[in-house]
């Protein structure tokens, strides 16, 4: 995947219906505003003119040059001192330069890698604007489910309290009890507690206090990866993934490094061509063999100029040392990527799919323990069933409906996940996701708020 994820970007939000929602609001408000990505875009460019820099050690340099000069001399036929003016232009053509042609080529592929790494920042921008926009919905919803359990908890206390103080009951079931919702107060601070954390982590992706946001709705659908193959998704993996590319480009970058240390052994030939004048004032003759005009002497010349370098104090030893131990880090950085790379991406796949069923068993695990709490409710009114065992079943209620919306959000998450993991995270995973997200949906407060209360009037 060679272009830029954010290709299309603007086409895609386009054709979105005027009204977007919040989930795109998020992301274009975090493009504008997160300064990763625009330092990942700030090194791209920056890389990018690097190239044109080494480029340009490839090719000629013309340069106008100026002199004056205030020359003694002694000699036959000529006086004690005089005054020397040249102007010109000169022109320099490298003809073998191997360090030249070594540095471009590792400037290419460190632009390259640091493209990579820009496709990187940008995929990752969308991973964490999505992360913390359910984040927040997922910390919302706990904190209905803890202030319904705490409702219910303090109900319960209540009932118990009335029904011992006309001594249907022992002390014990009432502390039982209190023990209950004080516990519930303390679940409920520290929701409230997440809650806001969480909208702190969105409103620092997107730059302003994060609103009220849109939910998932309850008919979202639950798909498996394509393919369905862990090994097929290792292999997107390793071919697609930006840290890979980068890691793959930076040990070629350090391989031309290598080869420019080593050609610091090698002569250099420059084609060097000049024409100026050079005035004399002050000075009556001039030598024969120099054409002369009012004192100005006129000349083209046209060299090869060969350097062989025979000793450098031992720097290009020293370089070449430097470059190769620079190669064999680079080389085990990729090998390490290409590792976590491999095992991420079979271990998201399967994560996802463990996901899916999860969220089927908690949804079938919701009506069970309400018909339980129901059973329980029913047998605490005619004697067969403590305060204990009533308490214990509207925990493990509660418990299951944050835990049904905890597995919706964690495989909406680790799908994208999965996603970045194999290189093809895009703009678009958010328009197709934000389809199932509308301020009308019902919430987990649907469920949680469905609950029936024993009457604390009535005695067993």
């Amino acid at each position: 995947m060679k272009k830029s994820v954010l290709t299309g970007l603007i086409g895609l939000l386009a054709a979105q219906p005027a009204l977007a929602t919040d989930l795109i609001d998020a992301y274009e408000k975090a493009l504008a505003y997160d300064s990763g990505i625009a330092s990942a875009r700030a090194t791209y460019e920056a890389q990018q003119a690097n190239v044109d820099v080494t480029r340009s050690q490839l090719l000629p340099k013309l340069n106008a040059y100026g002199n004056a000069q205030h020359i003694d001399s002694e000699g036959p036929r000529m006086e004690d001192s005089y005054k020397s003016y040249g102007y010109g232009v000169k022109l320099t053509q490298p003809l073998f330069r191997a360090e030249n042609w070594f540095n471009y080529d590792a400037s290419q592929f460190q632009s390259e890698s640091a493209r990579a790494d820009y496709s990187l920042a940008q995929q990752q921008l969308i991973l964490d604007v999505a992360t913390a926009y359910f984040n927040v919905l997922r910390a919302e919803d706990n904190l209905t489910t803890v202030r319904a359990a705490e409702a219910a908890f303090e109900r319960q206390y209540d009932q118990a309290q009335e029904r011992f103080d006309v001594g249907l009951i022992a002390i014990t079931e009432v502390y039982e009890s209190r023990a209950s919702y004080d516990a519930s107060k303390s679940e409920r601070i520290s929701a409230e507690s997440d809650l806001d954390i969480a909208r702190e982590q969105l409103s620092r992706l997107i730059g302003e206090n994060a609103g009220d946001l849109e939910n998932l709705q309850q008919d979202f659908p639950l798909s498996r990866p394509q393919p369905t193959d862990p090994a097929a998704w290792e292999k997107i993996a390793l071919q697609q993934n930006w840290r890979v590319q980068s890691a793959a480009y930076t040990l070629q970058a350090n391989r031309s490094r290598l080869d420019v240390a080593k050609a610091g052994h090698y002569p250099t030939l420059d084609l060097n061509a000049s024409y100026g004048n050079t005035k004399l004032d002050g000075i009556n003759e001039v030598s024969p063999n120099q054409s002369t005009v009012d004192g100005t002497t006129t000349e083209g010349v046209i060299a090869l100029q060969l350097n062989v370098p025979l000793y450098e104090g031992n720097g290009t030893e020293a370089g070449i040392r430097q470059q190769r131990a620079q190669l064999e880090a680079s080389d085990q950085n990729l090998k390490t990527v290409r590792r976590d790379v491999s095992v991420n991406a079979r271990s998201f796949y399967r994560t996802v799919n463990s996901n899916i069923e999860t969220v089927n068993a908690q949804e079938q695990s919701i009506v069970s323990r309400r018909s339980a709490l129901d059973a329980t409710r029913a047998g605490y009114e005619v004697g067969t069933r403590n305060i204990v065992e009533v308490l214990d079943a509207e925990r493990n209620y509660y418990e299951s409906l944050r835990d049904y919306a905890n597995a919706r959000y964690d495989y909406v998450v680790n799908t994208l996940n999965l996603k970045l993991v194999a290189g093809t995270l895009s703009p678009q995973d958010l328009v197709d996701l934000n389809r199932w997200l509308s301020e009308s949906a019902p919430g987990i407060e649907a469920i949680a708020t469905d609950t029936k209360t024993v009457d604390p009037t009535q005695s067993r």
